[in-house]
């Protein structure tokens, strides 16, 4: 028997700056489960992460939060863990980027890098903020494309005619942080030598460390040549200084992918068995393996692995690469509901449904799988519950009732027991390469052979006939050893599965090597239900409050404009665009919670001569809205209607407050009446 294997996994570090979304799922769910199939086949496989925690972005939003930068990444780093954790992705250790380890290993790297002569510094023009003091990143300064006019545009690339272009090109440009015309300012920048690596990285990534379609993608980086990289940021900045030189930071792409090492020696320094160097040092002897997104390939398959070997480092065994997630193939779409947080997901369903899903879903290559809702609940069903969960609930209760529970010894179908074992090596085999979708078909495949066999047998049947006892027994004896071989099987994607049926089977944690044994004249638990079935009702519930969650946040941010949120009193608008919008003075007629939703009260609305519906995500503020009944308030009447699935919202009432149950509808002066307009 070969030695077990030594491996370290990471996965992507998410950024301290928003929620985790069921795209983010994927690429933590995909992990997880090659680090749960390595660990069942005996290798000591170590999985870390850490939220990155460094950024111009992460600062601007606890300021406007009006809490540190270490409060807010502390508060999203606890949402991550738990989310995380509820959807039964078991890190070995989930640290931050924003740690005493990280500063210490991305000084000893930078310094690494500048002795052996691989950083270069010099002077770069980039635009300034002279009312927020900063320079500007591309993504913070708008203004109007160079090339077809169209207005609003970020500071690098046109959404409307796709042009690309560098930020000075942009005409009236704009901060999009106050507002300010910015202006061109030199400052002394550091960069990393990247060309200096350009032969070991044409080597490297073609040694089979990616696959092939991403090899091919970074040829076109490396053919065209490659061009110095700025790793430094002025101040003010959130992130660690640059050793030697105040007021400078290292860019947060800098010290995120240390974080990966630096999660890994705090986890070192809390486990004496474990040895930092043996893992990182040149020459060492274990596999390093990152899962990421296809859209971060440059700075893990170029920038990342040069730093390594800059630096006296161990390059990555592989780097694999997923797709995006599409959700009923399109793009995941607020306004559909179908850009799913983690934590609306879980509100309303099972993880182990989704975990299924994605695996049956996922190859080995890059391509964006799709999350088709309506597949899912079809999928689930009949797989998991239809086939496999099935198969122990058919047997179960004859074992019970007729043998006290015990399994009989024997083997009453030597040709499914010798199938069931030929087909381990190829599914540990498409585990073993990521190609969860191969091996989720085979194991289905054995389940309904399974199938086939009980219902060809039909111990149902034979229960009725006289004599035939020890017949089905030795059948449902027969059906619980193929369940839990199927069991094993599944036990990376479906943990908690594994769990409830290791209970019913009334034996230890399930092993890979398990699968070579039988129970026999064994004992088993009562059983109980393992899974139950996904009713269509709680997907379009869970569809409904993601269109809540965006409402929610309209409501609490109407100025936002993604992760960063323009200041609302710096977000300027042309006069003639403010008067045409129609506010009137409504009265609350009657006042409803929405069945069916968390957050939406429907009003509805007397404007004078009319009355209107209008869902707003309210409830939190109001949770007797019947108190509402007959109160004045402001809205705007000439919104787009919007139809959502509880019906035609038709106006949006105006409200202030930080959310939650601080919450105020805006009322007029005593003595308006319904239907005046406000000017």
């Amino acid at each position: 028997m070969s030695e077990p294997r030594q491996i370290l996994v990471t996965s992507a570090l998410p950024y301290a700056n928003g929620s985790i979304h069921l795209g983010h799922m994927l690429e933590y769910i995909q992990t997880d489960m090659w680090v749960r199939f390595q660990k069942m086949r005996g290798n000591q496989c170590i999985y870390v992460c850490a939220d990155d925690a460094h950024g111009s972005a992460i600062m601007l939003r606890a300021e406007k939060e009006g809490i540190t930068p270490e409060q807010l990444i502390a508060n999203v780093q606890a949402e991550h863990s738990s989310d995380f954790a509820d959807f039964l992705v078991e890190f070995d250790n989930f640290h931050s980027t924003h740690s005493e380890e990280n500063r210490e290993l991305s000084s000893l790297i930078y310094t690494r890098l500048r002795e052996a002569g691989h950083i270069a510094n010099r002077s770069v023009t980039q635009y300034y903020d002279p009312e927020k003091g900063m320079f500007l990143a591309d993504r913070f300064i708008k203004g109007t494309c160079p090339k077809c006019g169209t207005e609003d545009q970020y500071g690098d690339n046109c959404e409307k005619c796709g042009a690309t272009y560098a930020p000075t090109e942009l005409k009236n440009p704009k901060s999009a942080i106050s507002g300010a015309t910015p202006v061109l300012r030199d400052s002394q920048h550091f960069f990393f030598k990247l060309p200096d690596f350009q032969a070991m990285l044409q080597q490297w990534t073609r040694s089979g460390t990616l696959q092939d379609a991403v090899a091919n993608k970074l040829a076109e980086w490396l053919d065209s040549g490659l061009q110095e990289w700025d790793i430094s940021r002025d101040a003010p900045y959130f992130g660690f200084e640059i050793p030697g030189e105040p007021g400078k930071y290292f860019y947060v792409w800098l010290d995120a992918p240390i974080g990966y090492m630096a999660s890994f020696k705090n986890l070192c320094d809390r486990r004496p068995e474990l040895d930092f160097d043996a893992f990182w040092n040149e020459g060492s002897k274990a596999e390093l393996y990152h899962f990421i997104g296809k859209d971060i390939v440059n700075f893990h398959a170029l920038f990342w692995p040069a730093m390594l070997e800059g630096a006296g480092f161990r390059k990555p065994t592989a780097v694999n690469v997923h797709g995006y997630l599409t959700v009923n193939g399109a793009k995941m779409s607020k306004s559909r509901g179908t850009f799913i947080k983690a934590r609306t997901y879980l509100d309303h369903l099972q993880p182990e449904y989704l975990r299924y899903y994605y695996a049956a879903k996922l190859g080995r290559g890059v391509d964006d799988l799709d999350l088709n809702l309506e597949d899912f609940v079809q999928k689930v069903n009949s797989d998991l519950v239809g086939k496999v969960v099935n198969i122990a609930s058919r047997c179960a209760g004859f074992i019970h009732k007729g043998n006290e529970g015990v399994m009989v010894a024997g083997d009453a179908a030597p040709e499914l027991t010798e199938a069931f074992l030929a087909a381990a090596p190829s599914i540990a085999e498409a585990y073993e390469a990521r190609d969860f979708g191969r091996a989720m078909r085979e194991i289905m495949a054995l389940a309904d052979r399974a199938n086939a066999w009980i219902a060809d047998k039909a111990p149902w049947s034979l229960a009725k006939q006289e004599g035939k006892q020890d017949e089905v027994q030795a059948i449902c004896a027969q059906g619980i050893n193929l369940f839990r071989q199927l069991v094993i099987f599944l036990k990376p994607v479906l943990p908690v599965l594994a769990a409830d049926a290791e209970a019913f089977l009334n034996v230890a944690p399930l092993e890979w090597n398990d699968l070579q044994s039988r129970l026999e004249n064994h004992k088993l638990n009562p059983f109980k239900a393992l899974m139950s079935r996904i009713e269509p009702g709680k997907v379009e519930a869970m569809v409904a409050a993601s269109k809540e969650d965006l409402l929610a946040a309209e409501a609490k941010a109407p100025a936002g404009n993604g992760e960063l949120s323009k200041d609302p009193l710096s977000a300027e608008i042309e006069f003639d665009t403010f008067a045409a919008v129609d506010l009137r003075v409504a009265l609350i007629v009657k006042a409803e919670a929405v069945a069916g939703a968390d957050k939406l009260l429907q009003l509805t609305l007397d404007i004078g001569d009319e009355r209107r519906n209008v869902f707003s995500g309210i409830k939190s503020a109001y949770p007797d809205p019947s108190k509402l009944e007959g109160r004045l308030t402001m809205m705007v009447a000439n919104l787009k209607p919007r139809k959502m699935r509880f019906g035609v919202s038709e106006g949006m009432v105006m409200a202030a407050g930080p959310g939650g149950e601080e919450i105020y509808l805006l009322s007029p002066d005593s003595g308006a009446k319904p239907g005046q307009r406000i000017k």
